[in-house]
């Protein structure tokens, strides 16, 4: 069957969930651990979809079922096609942290000169990424597609269905180590990517300040480095008071929109790889310069009373040390407070590692400190000064009754823990 001929003929359009059909669209009749998209592909028809893509034998007959093997493997082999087509420069951005505001201020560079695609949202996994692919139109001159993996083999997948041309890894941080499980076990999955890159005539993009990747790197012949002086391009964090200012290769200082000193790898990145793809300098600048957080990403609110730093889109130990030793060196006109959330998929290390961050809270002074969720009592056990919640719920009724104001208030921790729902409290 060419599954391609039908793609083309539903217009590139893709759908992979009957409550948000569009209107001639290909359906992928997706499973997974606790449904059967096989089971709503008739219903995805009825809603408008032109064609759905099935793997039950059952559904063979069906009049615009299109019967596969296995849906899964059909749709990461469509977007592999799809990809091969287009044959336009794909970057891959892989790592521990960052991944995501990185990929965005490489998009944002790279659309001061060329028509560029980037992976919306987090879709970066075996089922977000081959859904990015297809996504692309044939108008897209360079794409910017995001990989993240919860364990080995993960992303070699990813590469083998993006067939990326060119990659950078982030940083190697201590992320998903119940799947991985240590940061060997961290470093060795992300090097998958560069593996791919080696063994296809990529194009690698290595922060040569980061020990780890400089060593993972060096099995390549040649790689553009950054951001050290003599690497292929060259800045220098300039301030990190409030927002970060970046200091250029030709001199030039950037005033970002961007707090924390740990986003200037994530800006190094982007303004070498614009560099690279021969954005002018700028462009560059500017384009770094308008970018502004979203999406619980080291967002800056200003509320009626405080002003909170929200971070609470993931958490694990390398970001939330990254993020409280910034919050600490922070001069502002005003208290501040701390607000921590769990760490999600530590494995057998949730505890030595919520218990290590206690530790390192103890080092630096915050007029309050709230730690909350179950693996916190771990963190709390060695800083006694905290005050702890159970849940997210009892924090919130502590603030109802004890509100804050005048503060800085960092709000960090995994996503399961919803902690921006504190906002409208502060």
């Amino acid at each position: 069957m060419d599954l391609y001929k039908y793609y083309s003929s539903c217009g590139g359009v893709v759908s992979t969930d009957t409550r948000s059909i569009a209107k001639g669209s290909l359906f992928f009749a997706l499973r997974g651990a606790n449904f059967d998209g096989n089971r709503f592909a008739l219903e995805a028809i009825e809603k408008g979809a032109s064609y759905a893509v099935v793997d039950d034998a059952q559904l063979k007959d069906q009049p615009r079922c299109l019967y596969v093997p296995d849906v899964l493997a059909a749709l990461q082999g469509l977007a592999r096609q799809h990809s091969r087509l287009l044959n336009i420069p794909i970057i891959a951005v892989g790592g521990s942290n960052g991944k995501t505001t990185t990929k965005e201020l490489i998009a944002k560079v790279l659309s001061k000169k060329y028509q560029t695609f980037a992976t919306r949202g987090n879709l970066n996994n075996h089922i977000g990424v081959p859904l990015s692919l297809l996504s692309i139109g044939v108008e897209i001159e360079i794409a910017v597609i995001e990989m993240g993996a919860n364990g080995p083999n993960e992303i070699a997948l990813l590469c083998e269905i993006a067939e990326p041309s060119h990659g950078v890894i982030t940083n190697i941080g201590r992320d998903h180590l119940e799947g991985f499980g240590s940061i060997e076990g961290v470093a060795k999955a992300n090097s998958e990517l560069y593996y791919y890159l080696l063994n296809n005539d990529g194009v690698a993009f290595v922060n040569t300040q980061e020990e780890y990747l400089s060593r993972m790197a060096s099995r390549f012949s040649e790689y553009v480095s950054y951001p050290a002086e003599k690497d292929y391009y060259t800045c220098k964090l300039h301030n990190a008071d409030m927002f970060l200012q970046v200091q250029a290769a030709n001199g030039d200082i950037i005033q970002t929109q961007m707090i924390g000193a740990y986003n200037f790898n994530n800006i190094a990145t982007a303004l070498c790889i614009g560099k690279y793809f021969g954005v002018p300098d700028e462009a560059a600048h500017a384009a770094v310069a308008e970018y502004v957080p979203s999406n619980n990403r080291s967002q800056l609110l200003r509320t009626a009373h405080n002003t909170v730093i929200l971070d609470a889109y993931n958490a694990n130990p390398s970001s939330m040390k990254v993020s409280v030793e910034n919050f600490a060196q922070m001069r502002v006109n005003g208290q501040k407070v701390l607000v921590l959330g769990d760490m999600f998929e530590l494995g057998n290390d949730s505890e030595s590692e919520h218990r290590a961050l206690g530790q390192l809270i103890g080092q630096h002074s915050f007029d309050m400190v709230c730690l909350c969720g179950e693996a916190m009592k771990s963190a709390q056990a060695v800083l006694p000064q905290a005050v702890y919640f159970p849940t997210r719920q009892s924090l919130e009724s502590f603030f109802t009754v004890y509100p804050v104001q005048n503060a800085y208030v960092l709000l960090k921790g995994s996503r399961g823990m919803s902690l921006e729902k504190l906002v409208p409290l502060l």
